[in-house]
């Protein structure tokens, strides 16, 4: 029988928060950091960390045994006027499988209820495999369907538990290819220090029309700023660039939490000279993170569905294409999902007040909502 109970985590727990996040069953996430809980306490968000402990079940058929378990998740919230707060569990909740949910759900009601909280509906984005099955499973536990937020609900992810070369073999024909011209063509990438120079570069880099039709949306040199700021001060980020004529060419910043690395932002110039300079970037940044860290996978940060990679009108076909250079690996996790807890307020928030509040605030900041 799985059973969860949920509570704010301590002041001790907050204090060590990472450790306790990439000891979670599936090893955590970086929007559920402490440092991202930092960047999104000033852009209208206020972190709330939550524990949930209780009993899973492990095991098949009859070696099925029960197990004790935390999970520590990071909750932004919102308040709105009128109907209540929002909560969204960002990359959460961090289960065992998918049957954990539903106790998970339980856990919130009851927290929720029983120290008057006055949240009406809480967002969640467990990351776990889609398919058709986990799907109707979410529906059948009363959870609501809504659109994905984060960039890498569908991603393509690199293992790297091997050494280097193994790694190396691994990658698409395409990618080893490009990272082996770059480095016999005399290409030279460098992991460079956070100055206000290097981030405005990069910040350039990110804006230009190198990155074709990606249809992403840039938030303001403010936000990336503090963002990459706050995870390279907890020793989290780093910047790398390769250079055409004495200037960045490509620029990507790489995260490292617990186990995983993760390619969070990168940019380019058109139309350069040097092949597989991108690629080499990539390369390089990875594998830096595997020897210094020992990370065991490497998350290339959004591309299309699995069903969407060769259709060339999606907004990630570009960036897909890239990233499966690398690896093959393309997962589509589950997605947004919302558990409804007042559905006079939440009915009221899905069918007019999110799009007002998103619509006040994309003309009050410039910045998304999310």
């Amino acid at each position: 029988m799985r059973h969860f109970t949920a509570r704010f985590a301590t002041d001790q727990e907050i204090d060590n928060w990472d450790d306790h996040v990439t000891s979670n069953p599936n090893g955590g996430n970086l929007l559920q950091s402490a440092s991202f809980a930092s960047v999104k306490s000033a852009h209208g968000w206020k972190p709330v960390f939550m524990v949930y402990e209780g009993v899973t079940e492990v095991g098949e058929g009859n070696d099925v045994e029960e197990r004790e378990v935390s999970s520590y998740n990071l909750v932004l919230e919102k308040s709105v006027p009128l109907l209540g707060k929002i909560w969204y569990m960002i990359k959460g909740p961090d289960v065992t499988d998918i049957e954990d949910i539903p106790a998970i759900m339980e856990a919130n009601r009851e927290f929720v209820r029983s120290n008057g909280l006055k949240v009406f509906a809480i967002k969640i984005e467990p990351d776990i495999e889609d398919s058709e099955s986990r799907s109707a499973f979410l529906h059948r536990a009363g959870l609501v369907k809504q659109f994905n937020i984060q960039p890498n609900d569908s991603t393509a992810i690199l293992r790297t538990d091997a050494d280097e070369e193994t790694v190396l073999k691994s990658l698409h024909s395409r990618g080893r290819n490009a990272v082996r011209r770059a480095k016999r063509e005399g290409a030279e990438v460098e992991q460079v220090e956070l100055t206000e120079e290097n981030m405005k570069k990069m910040f350039s880099l990110m804006d230009t029309v190198g990155q074709g039709n990606a249809n992403v949306n840039l938030r303001s040199f403010e936000y990336y700023k503090q963002f990459w700021t706050t995870f390279a001060r907890a020793g989290q980020g780093r910047l790398y660039f390769t250079y055409e004529d004495g200037e960045p060419s490509v620029g990507a910043f790489v995260i490292r939490y617990g186990r995983k690395g993760t390619y969070k932002d990168g940019g380019s110039k058109p139309r350069r000279r040097q092949y597989g300079d991108s690629h080499l970037v990539q390369w390089i940044a990875l594998t830096d993170l595997m020897t210094d860290y020992g990370i065991e996978e490497y998350d290339f940060c959004g591309t299309p569905p699995k069903a969407e990679l060769k259709n060339k009108e999606h907004g990630y076909y570009g960036l897909g294409l890239f990233k499966t250079s690398f690896t093959k690996t393309v997962i589509d996790f589950v997605g947004v999902y919302d558990q409804v807890l007042n559905p006079t307020a939440y009915k009221a928030w899905v069918s007019v007040v999110e799009r007002v509040v998103r619509q006040i605030w994309w003309r009050r900041t410039k910045q998304p909502f999310y």
